[in-house]
């Protein structure tokens, strides 16, 4: 039998929504990283000379649901200075 037994409350551990210790260190030294590489202008700077990384990093940040108004439309442009094939 895997976990509790039906009907039994749980008791004890983490409560819900905790971050994991190791998530949050890690987290943190990732951002004392970009801090002391320059912080947005590093940023800046790898969207023009790695955009395929860069925009990876903006999908795991932007949240996964974006809801709009139905009178006034989301619109999105993003441009990464890499030419589509069709504009050869």
């Amino acid at each position: 039998m895997v976990g509790r037994p039906k009907g039994q409350r749980k008791t004890g551990g983490r409560k819900k929504g905790t971050p994991n210790k190791v998530n949050a260190e890690l987290k943190d030294m990732i951002l004392g990283a970009l801090n002391k590489s320059g912080g947005e202008g590093y940023l800046i700077k790898q969207a023009s000379e790695n955009p395929t990384a860069f925009l990876t990093l903006v999908g795991k940040v932007l949240p996964m649901t974006v809801q709009g108004d139905a009178n006034h439309p989301l619109t999105f442009t993003i441009t990464t200075g890499v030419p589509r094939a069709d504009e050869d």
